[in-house]
């Protein structure tokens, strides 16, 4: 029976802690990607909702784009970025679009970039614009960006977890 015991409360150990873990994670990534506007990244990484359907198939809406900071030196001809934009319909906005070509000059690389389900070409940007390289799409920040939009599921994914703590620790002070 001690046994039965010792497995059980191991395994709510676990649970606790997995429970931790996961709010821990997710209030860092909301806090850092609502709050800071994205002017912060998280140990060179920064995540960032895709908005519209300029990318698909390669991005849907809703997906979450994990961007890395890189040396805008490394960037090449097909590569995902993620910039902000100076000019036109694109001024104040975040971007995420592949890379057709980069001009080489004297004052730094001029990029021109275009979305993949786009006809037309963005106005050129400069290095100083890019956040980084997207190095793919994360299927759970999506997922819970997704559940997140309502309001009542945003709830319920906070305060699941939490009362799931609050009711092991009861029960182990029991």
């Amino acid at each position: 029976m001690k046994k039965k015991n010792q497995f059980f409360d191991k395994i709510i150990t676990l649970i606790k802690v997995v429970c931790v873990i996961f709010l821990i994670i997710l209030v860092a990534v909301l806090a850092i990607q609502r709050f800071s506007n994205n002017s912060k990244s998280f140990a060179g990484y920064r995540f960032f909702n895709v908005a519209t359907g300029s990318m698909i198939p390669v991005y849907n809406i809703g997906d979450v784009v994990v961007v890395k900071e890189v040396d805008t030196k490394t960037l090449k001809i097909g590569d995902d970025i993620t910039y902000l934009g100076k000019e036109d319909t694109f001024a104040g906005k975040v971007v995420t679009h592949r890379i057709i070509n980069i001009e080489k000059t004297n004052m730094g690389n001029i990029i021109h970039t275009q979305g993949v389900a786009n006809d037309a070409p963005d106005p050129t940007i400069g290095e100083d614009q890019v956040y980084g390289k997207v190095i793919g799409k994360s299927l759970v920040l999506s997922l819970l960006g997704k559940l997140t939009e309502n309001m009542g599921l945003f709830y319920v994914i906070i305060f699941i977890p939490i009362t799931i703590i609050m009711f092991l620790q009861i029960k182990d002070h029991i």
